[in-house]
């Protein structure tokens, strides 16, 4: 088994595999496309926390999770489980993110892949907050 890396940051697609199989399953599909620009795999979006979405596309704002154990009362189906992706979706959400969440079952039958792919051709790239704030300081300060 893979252990998942907590502490390495975001890891471009292509990387060593990060992650379940169906993380890996679905971000096949999605890079046979080809259509779109690749994910960052376990992107940590919210310092000091350390939540992380399985996929990201940070300029896009548009998370995905992938749902694994929901027919094998697994760890997103228990309550404690639950509980927590619950706090963390609510946080994703109130910071502006998109989070779609897909089971194994729709990695399985391609409806994932197909509800991402329509995601990403629905949210427009969106500035960044720390780009932002980055520019804003450099023009303040006239170096630009």
């Amino acid at each position: 088994m893979v252990k998942r890396g907590r502490s390495a940051g975001p890891v471009r697609a292509g990387a060593p595999r990060h992650g379940s199989a169906l993380e890996e399953a679905l971000l096949l599909q999605l890079l046979a496309e080809a259509a779109h620009t690749p994910p960052l795999r376990e992107y940590r979006f919210a310092p000091p926390r350390r939540w992380r979405f399985d996929l990201a596309w940070p300029p896009r704002w548009l998370a995905v999770e992938v749902e694994g154990g929901t027919w094998s009362a697994g760890r997103h189906t228990r309550a404690a489980g639950y509980r927590a992706d619950v706090e963390k979706y609510n946080a994703a959400a109130l910071a502006g993110w998109t989070v779609l969440r897909v089971t194994a079952d729709m990695v399985r039958d391609g409806t994932g892949a197909a509800l991402v792919a329509a995601a990403l051709a629905a949210c427009p790239i969106r500035a960044l907050p720390w780009l932002e704030s980055q520019q804003e300081a450099t023009d303040a300060d006239g170096t630009a």
